[in-house]
């Protein structure tokens, strides 16, 4: 008896996970018609990316992770799993659509979903009740921003960073590590073949590198 409940439990949840992986493609593809100049892709990132991703962040001691352009969540649940009961995920983005949805749809007391534009992400924490952030994840097509937007992110991002903190980074082109590298002393990089575009991988660092 024991087995099947737990046979039948594990197909409900392949079931639940099934169906808010459509919900949220179903979003995030509303989204990108409606704004394909703020959205980097046309599908959500793989779960290759979103591990590789977020491989370097130390759970441990994180206490505020920020992200830009969360779209329909793709990242949001990952990170909520592995974050500290304590800690918080803020996420930022200039569409009302993804901002409804992820209100909706994520009851976590430790998310904050707000309507506004990474360049004010230093104002947006301070509302909150927070000075800075330990990570800023950001999937925002850096190449197709309007012009003057991009090097504000990126200032603002460092700013905000705690020493030690890292701006993590996916896209298609490297605008984003040409932006980062007059604000951050050291930038990784990586690449993932399995992701509808494959995609670069940036991870630039604030002031004291992370423990490797």
């Amino acid at each position: 008896m024991t087995g099947n409940i737990s046979a039948i439990s594990k197909r409900l949840d392949i079931r639940s996970r099934w169906r808010r992986y459509a919900d949220q493609w179903s979003v995030f593809f509303r989204g990108f018609l409606e704004h394909p100049r703020m959205v980097g892709s046309i599908i959500p990132s793989s779960r290759f990316t979103i591990r590789k991703m977020l491989e370097p962040v130390d759970w441990g001691t994180c206490e505020v992770f920020v992200e830009y352009g969360p779209g329909a969540g793709t990242f949001c649940h990952p990170v909520l799993e592995k974050l500290r009961g304590d800690a918080a995920l803020i996420v930022i983005d200039t569409n009302p659509l993804y901002i409804e949805y992820l209100t909706r749809t994520i009851r976590d007391k430790r998310f904050h979903a707000v309507l506004g534009s990474a360049e004010n992400v230093i104002q947006i924490l301070s509302d909150l009740g927070f000075d800075q952030a330990d990570y800023v994840l950001s999937g925002l097509p850096f190449s197709t921003l309007p012009k003057g937007v991009a090097p504000a992110i990126v200032k603002a991002t460092h700013t905000v960073l705690k020493p030690g903190g890292g701006f993590l980074a996916y896209q298609f082109t490297s605008a984003v590590r040409d932006e980062s590298k007059p604000y951050f002393e050291r930038i990784d990089e990586g690449f993932e073949w399995l992701n509808i575009l494959p995609c670069k991988l940036y991870w630039s660092w604030k002031g004291r590198s992370p423990k490797v």
